[in-house]
């Protein structure tokens, strides 16, 4: 495809301003977000669920009695399906935070007061009893904020051009790798030196790094004024739009396998580390929450070949369609999981695993996600129909919601099998995805844009 000869905002060739404040925001939005994560599943099983601990928790033992409907569960179980159920929520929440964008407040009021509820959700991480009540406050928030702001990045750029927006969306999923890569270092290391609430206070000022970034960036945003400001009514759409947003759902929901193999990486993969990986350096043992970083870095450290790569073939007009990056991605998903399979076959004891199948692994699974998720973006950006962006770019989200819940309820058999047997399970998930959407992206690219069917 040709270069971009003028942007949305009138930048020469190239990416807009606005692109590099977002990506900036996101950027330390992810940092703090990550940073709290890696600690999460560890915090809950090696402090939060010790009974002393656990009877200050408000709401605590409720939520324990609702999950153990099938019989009592291991304290590694109902960490995996409090982290799945959180981590799905979180994706759940960016489609009513696209609704108050689009209808009510506007993308940039409302991924305003979405940072500042994270915020609050960081600082109140670190007591024992706001523990739920932090939880509620940083799904909400990012709720309001997820969508928003991938729906401005796609603002930025004209709907003829897929190729630059495609790699407009892996630029800005390159700032939330390097924010997502070294968010689990900060938080890990002070956890390690002052304890768990230090390291989710870290992560609450951290977030206030993306509201003044995003402050600072204003003047470069699309303007988002909020349909029911307007006195016209929204158009209504035709067939051809109504047919194009029924082909997106389609794409988001093949998704889901993707989201369910991947994600396991932050919550049962850590575990996986703490317990069966050999983390012995001659500087001494390093903490098992910094693996939640090798994901990102594996992304960062893709992004500038993908992009050229991208390219490159874009300029011979070999490019693939978005729907097959997305199928690609999701197939190397699989590779990575394998990895981990094979690294801990034949081996049960502690500390037994070299970390280098641990490290590979995470980096495979690193360079997956920028295959198939900014690419699912940039999808969902250029087909929306005017006046629906922020909406539909929060219906994207669904399919980690959905995937995020259904991993915990998987997660929570990793110990009941051998981890080989479990990250086989996992890997096959992947592929069984991935192998569904690269046998359908001709049809389903041709029914996004007929022009882009390659």
């Amino acid at each position: 495809m040709g270069k971009i000869e003028q942007t949305a905002h009138g930048q020469p060739s190239g990416h807009p301003k606005g692109l590099y404040y977002l990506s900036f925001t996101e950027m330390w939005e992810r940092f703090s977000f990550y940073g709290m994560s890696a600690l999460l599943t560890l915090y809950m099983v090696k402090e939060l669920l010790q009974p002393e601990n656990a009877v200050q928790v408000i709401g605590l033992a409720a939520l324990r009695n609702m999950f153990e409907f099938r019989g009592p569960m291991s304290d590694v179980a109902f960490s995996a399906i409090i982290y799945g159920w959180y981590a799905g929520l979180v994706y759940f929440t960016p489609m009513v935070g696209g609704w108050v964008a689009d209808r009510i407040l506007g993308a940039k009021r409302t991924v305003m007061i979405g940072v500042i509820l994270m915020s609050a959700g960081h600082l109140a991480m670190s007591f024992y009893a706001s523990f739920l009540f932090a939880l509620l406050l940083l799904i909400l928030g990012s709720g309001f904020l997820k969508g928003n702001i991938s729906a401005q990045v796609g603002a930025l750029y004209p709907r003829s051009d897929e190729s630059m927006r495609s790699r407009g969306f892996t630029i800005f999923s390159t700032g939330i790798c390097i924010g997502a890569a070294s968010g689990p270092f900060v938080t890990g290391l002070v956890a390690a030196i002052y304890g768990w609430h230090a390291g989710f206070a870290v992560a609450a000022a951290l977030m206030l790094i993306a509201l003044v970034a995003y402050v600072l960036g204003q003047k470069h945003l699309p303007d988002d004024r909020p349909v029911a400001r307007k006195r016209e009514k929204a158009p209504a759409m035709t067939a051809g739009e109504r047919k194009r947003v029924a082909v997106l759902l389609l794409v988001i929901a093949l998704t889901i396998p993707a989201e369910i193999a991947y994600p396991m990486v932050w919550s049962i993969g850590i575990l996986w580390v703490d317990q069966y990986v050999n983390l012995a350096t001659s500087l001494g043992e390093v903490p098992s929450s910094w693996f939640a970083s090798m994901d990102s870095m594996g992304s960062v450290l893709a992004a500038p070949a993908l992009i050229a790569f991208w390219a490159w073939q874009a300029k011979r007009g070999s490019e693939p369609s978005s729907v097959t990056k997305v199928g690609i991605g999701t197939c190397i998903i699989a590779i990575g999981a394998l990895l981990f399979a094979y690294g801990n076959l034949g081996l049960s004891e502690p500390d037994s695993v070299g970390a280098g199948w641990a490290i590979a692994g995470w980096l495979i699974m690193g360079l997956a996600w920028m295959y198939y998720w900014p690419t699912t973006l940039a999808i969902v950006s250029r087909a929306a129909p005017a006046g629906m962006g922020s909406f539909l770019m929060g219906v994207a989200f669904l399919s980690p919601f959905v995937a995020h819940v259904l991993a915990g309820w998987v997660g929570s058999y990793f110990d009941q099998m051998t981890p080989s047997v479990f990250w086989a399970m996992d890997a096959a998930i992947a592929l069984v995805g991935g192998t569904l959407i690269l046998l359908l992206r001709k049809r389903l690219q041709t029914a996004l844009d007929p022009d882009l069917s390659a």
